[in-house]
């Protein structure tokens, strides 16, 4: 039924990620936005503050379903609309030479990338020249930095009209507005069955002997990781997938496989200072797939596992177009 008197009314609960990207969605759309984050300032309590940031569909494929490459793909157009910072260098895949039949695997299980020999990988990243024989390269990828592209969605909301309340728990179902939708993360486990956590512990290092253009993903043979460029010479390495629910700090274990591996692909980092050690937990369902879940007003946008900036876009396009579908929006 029209309503030409008042623009819909949409709350998003959460502000990471997935609400703020789904908060845009549907202010674009004319929404009446109001965001209400638990946290006392962006990003506190968010898992997406310690993600990777890749934008990297064909590389996920290798070990997650076609939903996750079809679904990424949006997000490489996404992205660079609504975060300047967005870089679209493609990622790179290398091996230890002795583990060079794990490429082979790589290639079989993905799609649109360039195999490159010793003299190709020391043209993409001359860092890295004479030790890697071969790799992979994904030209169509990209990354960006979380932190700086969740603030620019957070700085872009009040120009479409949003309002954020920080510092507010907030019981989806007791809110009273057109549409509500839930981006909770983990936090929503008590209302979504099958909802868990995955732990996942990361490094973000200052390695200014280090030079890396694009994300580069080592598949070490005992400890895969992937290294993402950063500002002045920081760089995100990362990171472990743990099936516990643990919240604590991250482990030693843990710390020393991710730096170990980081200076087997390059042995400079064993020089890079540690500017933060962190860990949180991932919100999953049991296909590692995310979820929109109806009850009533409220939509739930959740299971984003290891592909918040990846998936977000796509699922929030279908979140906006689900909750607005029986509003007619006056712009």
């Amino acid at each position: 039924m029209s309503r030409p008197d008042r623009r819909t009314r949409i709350t998003v609960v959460g502000a990471g990620v997935a609400g703020l990207v789904a908060a845009i969605e549907c202010a674009e759309r004319g929404a009446e936005v109001e965001i209400l984050e638990r946290a006392p300032v962006l990003g506190a309590r968010a898992c997406s503050w310690l993600a990777g940031g890749m934008l990297a569909p064909w590389c996920e494929r290798e070990s997650a379903e076609p939903a996750v490459e079809e679904g990424g793909q949006f997000a490489l157009d996404w992205w660079p609309r609504h975060y300047a910072g967005t870089v679209q260098q493609g990622t790179l895949v290398v091996a230890p030479p002795r583990d060079e039949g794990d490429i082979a695997r790589f290639a079989r299980r993905t799609r649109e990338h360039v195999q490159l020999d010793a003299s190709g990988v020391a043209r993409l990243e001359p860092g890295l020249a004479g030790r890697f024989r071969q790799g992979l390269f994904f030209p169509r990828e990209g990354h960006l930095d979380p932190r700086l592209a969740l603030a620019a969605l957070a700085a872009a909301l009040p120009r479409l009209g949003a309002t954020f309340r920080f510092g507010v728990e907030a019981d989806p179902m007791a809110i009273e507005a057109d549409g509500v939708l839930d981006c909770r993360g983990f936090a929503a486990r008590g209302s979504l069955p099958g909802l868990r956590g995955v732990r996942g512990e990361m490094a973000i290092v200052r390695a200014p002997g280090v030079t890396l253009s694009r994300p580069v993903r080592f598949l070490h043979p005992r400890f895969p990781l992937y290294i993402v460029p950063r500002a002045d010479s920081h760089f995100m390495i990362g990171a472990t997938m743990i099936e516990s629910e643990h919240a604590g700090p991250p482990t030693a274990r843990s710390i020393m496989e991710l730096l170990n591996a980081a200076f087997t692909l390059h042995p400079a980092f064993g020089e890079a200072e540690i500017v933060e050690l962190d860990a949180d937990l991932r919100p999953a369902f049991a296909d590692n797939l995310p979820h929109l879940t109806r009850q009533g007003r409220v939509l739930a946008l959740n299971g984003m596992y290891r592909h918040g900036f990846l998936l977000s876009p796509a699922l929030a396009r279908e979140a906006a177009d689900q909750i607005l579908q029986s509003e007619e929006i006056l712009i």
